[in-house]
């Protein structure tokens, strides 16, 4: 499984590595949100989160499905270049129009709908309906904000970037002082390997599951990803390029904004950013293992590390029934690896990152990649 991006007679000067301000705040919040998934970070999360004030803190679980189970497109350059501060970026984010942003706002489950495009909700009915059956399966404070997102548009979008703006002055700006000098010269340095060796061995220098692919078919970055997914660098209506933004904080996520009608993004780990988990016994790897032998709930696992889901979300995700999910996630359930808490009328099911931890980083690395 892997996902795609046709570079097709695309020039070269048009693969671009850069750092983005929008970008790493994104990998920050999550990383607040969900800390299991960064360990290496824990000192950085425990100490941030305790100083956020509780206003802070209250709107930021408010909105926190834009950045917990997966990133959303918003907080990933669009534009060509990636703007220099926080506040070019955020300009760039309010040139999209309502119905591209409510669409990429809401990417909140593990729908099938992001590599087909679809309709807007704010437009289609239907989508309109799923997204908020989505939201109201992880409670009624995410419930209650997608209802004034597909209400009032531009006064959600307004409070999202004070809200973003509020993060900075809070914690950001500090962290991306530290961090820019460190990104900057990692984004240079695959740059000149680029110029001077050739795609192939910037791409290797990126990541060893990131390759260049040329075929009959044409040319490709092809990324390895317990997912399919497939987008174009050359569609004419948004213009040639892909960008590739290495991050201080993304490890172990490997992201790829592929959705249609978007610019192709690739956020990295920058070299020396890397904090991998320690191993735990043989016995208890080989007991949990045996329970992630089917390709079904590797997969499974691959939705449940981002986030809680319920059963009829997982079946329509993996296109399988519900009581096939049921079977996989009591399989799952045995071997001691998913949490299960009810939300209301919800059941919601989510992988134990700390104990999958313990199978080894290669196996986290792969499910949050």
């Amino acid at each position: 499984m892997s996902v795609v991006i046709d570079i097709t007679s695309l020039p070269r000067e048009r693969v671009l590595f850069a750092p983005s301000p929008l970008a790493e705040l994104g990998v920050a919040l999550h990383a607040l949100a969900e800390p299991a998934h960064h360990p290496g970070l824990h000192g950085w999360t425990t100490t941030t989160a305790a100083a956020l004030k509780p206003d802070l803190a209250g709107r930021l679980a408010e909105a926190d499905f834009l950045w917990r189970s997966t990133i959303s497109d918003i907080l990933l350059p669009h534009q060509s270049v990636p703007g220099a501060t926080l506040t070019e970026e955020l300009d760039a984010v309010d040139e999209i129009d309502d119905e591209r942003y409510v669409s990429a706002a809401l990417e909140i489950s593990c729908s099938v709908d992001y590599g087909r495009g679809g309709p807007s909700p704010l437009v289609d009915a239907a989508a309109g309906e799923r997204a908020l059956e989505r939201a109201a399966a992880r409670g009624p404070r995410q419930l209650d904000f997608v209802q004034h997102l597909l209400a009032d548009p531009p006064a959600v979008r307004a409070w999202i970037r004070r809200l973003l703006e509020d993060c900075e002055q809070a914690f950001f700006a500090d962290l991306w002082q530290r961090v820019r000098g460190q990104l900057a010269a990692d984004a240079r340095h695959k740059g000149e390997l680029l110029r001077h060796k050739g795609l192939a061995a910037a791409l290797a220098a990126v990541s060893p599951v990131v390759a260049l692919r040329q075929d009959a078919h044409g040319e490709s970055i092809v990324v390895d990803k317990l997912a399919d997914g497939r987008t174009t660098a050359t569609d004419p209506a948004v213009g040639p390029g892909v960008t590739l933004v290495p991050t201080a904080l993304g490890w172990p996520h490997l992201l790829v904004l592929h959705a249609p009608g978007w610019r192709p993004v690739i956020q990295y780990s920058a070299a020396g950013s890397d904090v991998r988990p320690g191993p735990e016994s043989a016995e208890l790897m080989e007991r949990r293992l045996e329970a992630l032998a089917h390709p079904v709930r590797v997969r499974m696992c691959r939705f449940l590390a981002r986030a809680p889901y319920t059963t009829g979300e997982l079946a329509a995700g993996l296109a399988i029934t519900a009581p096939e999910v049921s079977r996989h996630l009591r399989t799952l359930r045995a071997a001691g690896l998913l949490t299960t808490r009810r939300h209301g009328r919800y059941v919601q099911h989510q992988l134990d990152v700390a104990r999958t931890a313990r199978l080894g980083s290669d196996f986290l690395e792969a499910v949050l990649r």
